[in-house]
């Protein structure tokens, strides 16, 4: 009952949230949209003109118009507010409902290991990152599919330096703002699903440097007819995708 409450919250919270933006766009702030689009370009040409001075200040003159521009929107205000009445309630409930905790210790089962499970915990090859460059070890790995989110930075996979098992292995990434290169080995098949809303590709033969708000849907040959195969989807804001054979 109480998951389901919550669940209710979530979506009632999610639906005034999408009033409040469109209320917001149509009626308070009909520019939202042109200066967020142009926050985002200015961001975007910055990244590519980088280290230069230009691309510097086009980039944090970018950033600090897009964060004006989302903390001043009414549905902004109004998640940070609904999160503020989520904390202080799940603190009250959590008062209301404090009681004394008993101990139960069971005795040991003979036949208990008999039934048990072991569990092996893996370390991941990557982890979820706000900011920062990530990438696979330059030194033979022991592959991992991967599985991540990151705000902004990039993600270099070199498959070259592992052995990929049979089947098709996952690489899932989704990338506010940055850049995604996967380099695969010439006896591997690959599938990609990109999606991107401002951007660049250049997978294998497939090279455009102009994207905006479109899906790329890239296969090899042989893709389905192959034991070894790689499968790679990625959604970003702004970033490119670079996948290229080593």
């Amino acid at each position: 009952m109480l998951k389901k409450l919550k669940s209710d919250y979530l979506s009632w919270i999610v639906l005034l949230g999408a009033f409040f933006v469109l209320l917001d766009v149509f009626f308070f702030n009909r520019g939202l949209i042109f200066s967020l689009i142009v926050a985002i370009g200015m961001v975007y040409l910055g990244r590519k003109k980088m280290p230069k001075k230009t691309g510097k200040f086009l980039f944090w003159a970018g950033l600090f118009l897009l964060f004006v521009n989302v903390i001043n929107m009414i549905a902004v205000k109004f998640f940070l507010m609904a999160l503020l009445c989520f904390l202080i309630y799940q603190y009250a409930n959590r008062k209301k409902l404090q009681h004394t905790i008993i101990p139960i210790i069971n005795e040991p089962n003979a036949d208990a290991g008999l039934h048990s499970e072991t569990i092996m915990k893996e370390q991941p090859l990557f982890q979820n990152r706000l900011f920062g460059h990530q990438q696979t070890p330059d030194h033979v790995y022991e592959w991992d599919d991967v599985n991540i989110q990151c705000g902004v930075g990039d993600s270099l996979i070199d498959l070259s330096n592992t052995v990929l098992p049979k089947g098709e292995s996952i690489i899932f990434i989704r990338n506010i703002m940055g850049k995604v290169i996967v380099q695969i080995p010439y006896d591997v098949e690959v599938s990609i699903h990109h999606s991107v809303l401002f951007g660049s590709a250049r997978i294998l033969d497939f090279y455009e440097t102009s994207l905006i708000n479109r899906i790329i849907n890239v296969e090899t040959a042989n893709y389905e007819q192959t034991d070894q195969k790689v499968k790679i989807l990625t959604s970003m804001m702004v970033g490119d995708i670079e996948v290229k054979r080593v």
